[in-house]
């Protein structure tokens, strides 16, 4: 299969914009020949995630009413930064901000596309280790959290049974857990699996 770009841009406009989120419309011919229409979401910042994880195995979730879904989430600590600034900086301060942590030691475990259906928005996730809490969280005025540490294996049975929902929390908890099963297994992969 070709990995050159089929899709040919007509025209291009604006229809929505703020501070966040910029939405366009585009008029295009499809891959198949015919015309269509394909409407984007670009993104303004950068994803950021983090799975911090104590010495006695235990992380910390966040949990908020998440006003598209009119439902309440629990989530790893998350939150946007500036795509001109490196993407550590950013979950270093929601991390503090968010749960009052910090940490020593950072990884980062994993770049995502979320929904790359409709936008464009990239995610980054680490894990975080050496972690001490610092101070109070101090929430954003719009969020209104609840902080909750427990063990990781807790969390990820979160995932498992449905209760985290929020791709981020899924994929790292997940991401996590793997690389801690590779870690138990003495890391051994199997040469002849091609993960290129």
């Amino acid at each position: 299969m070709s990995q050159q770009d089929p899709w040919q841009t007509l025209d291009s406009r604006v229809v929505y914009d703020n501070p966040w989120i910029h939405v366009s419309h585009h008029q295009v011919i499809q891959p198949s020949g015919s015309e269509g229409m394909y409407g984007v979401v670009h993104m303004k910042n950068v994803a950021t995630g983090v799975v911090p994880i104590d010495e006695e195995g235990y992380t910390w979730l966040v949990g908020q009413w998440r006003y598209p879904l009119k439902a309440y989430s629990w989530e790893i600590p998350e939150g946007g930064g500036d795509p001109d600034q490196p993407s550590l900086q950013a979950i270093q301060r929601e991390l503090l901000e968010e749960t009052g942590l910090v940490a020593s030691e950072w990884n980062f475990i994993q770049e995502l596309h979320l929904s790359n259906s409709v936008t464009d928005e990239v995610a980054h996730i680490y894990v975080a280790k050496g972690i001490r809490q610092v101070a109070e969280p101090t929430p954003e005025p719009c969020e209104e959290l609840t902080v909750k540490r427990l063990p990781l294996a807790e969390a990820i049975h979160m995932v498992k049974s449905g209760v985290i929902t929020d791709a981020i929390s899924v994929v790292a908890l997940l991401k996590v857990q793997e690389e801690l099963n590779l870690e138990e297994r003495g890391n051994h992969v199997d040469p002849s699996i091609d993960i290129d």
